[in-house]
């Protein structure tokens, strides 16, 4: 089945809680993206704007820690509510032990890599994550145009997980809307992240709607 994580990075933040309302009917997860304006070129929000959210939802935390050090705040971003946690391969020294430190905590443990790195490097850690995000573009900014060969790493994930008989999740974030939502459900995704294409829409819930039906849709 597809889960969607609306990334509410593309809401309107001076009505962030009206925002939530109008998505939470139709989703499994609302996706937090947490910048430092270090590993990425930008900063977002942090623990003021999630205690805000455990205010006014009760959809599981997505939480994206696009952020140099994230050990540092694993244990806070639990406090205010997150379910799922994601790292960055690239940002984690020690990522074995930043994971399962998540998973100790009874959080689900996620790893990101980004458009420039290969699946191959999260071969010691496949076994072992509840999460893989695979970024379709670069992180640090909304509204980006997916990258294709990205696709390539959805599917190599794919043939990893069926293979091997992991049972991790395969996110995709990134310029996710009607058209290549299929693109991504059909490589073996199971998560999609959309922003622009949920908030950016008048009804959002139909918005949503439009994206899992041309997910599911036969044919090319």
């Amino acid at each position: 089945m597809i889960k969607i994580s609306p990334s509410i990075l593309a809401a309107d933040f001076s009505k962030l809680g009206e925002e939530i309302a109008t998505v939470e009917s139709k989703s499994d997860y609302l996706h937090i993206d947490v910048m430092d304006g270090q590993f990425v070129p930008n900063i977002s929000f942090g623990f003021p704007v999630m205690e805000s959210l455990q205010r006014v939802t009760e959809v599981p935390f997505d939480v994206h820690l696009m952020i140099d050090r994230p050990d540092q705040y694993i244990d806070e971003f639990i406090q205010r509510g997150a379910q799922i946690i994601t790292v960055h391969y690239e940002a984690c020294t020690h990522l074995h032990r930043t994971l399962t430190y998540i998973q100790s905590k009874g959080v689900k443990a996620g790893v990101a890599i980004n458009p420039g790195t290969p699946v191959s490097v999260l071969e010691g850690i496949l076994p072992l994550v509840d999460l893989v995000l695979v970024m379709t573009v670069n992180p640090g900014f909304g509204g980006q145009k997916f990258i294709d060969e990205a696709v390539g790493k959805i599917r190599q994930l794919d043939e990893q997980k069926s293979k091997n008989h992991y049972d991790y999740e395969i996110q995709v974030d990134g310029g996710v809307n009607e058209e290549t939502a299929k693109v991504c459900i059909d490589a073996g995704a199971t998560i999609l992240v959309a922003g622009s294409a949920i908030f950016k829409e008048n009804n959002r819930e139909e918005a949503i709607l439009k994206i899992i039906q041309n997910a599911n849709s036969k044919g090319s």
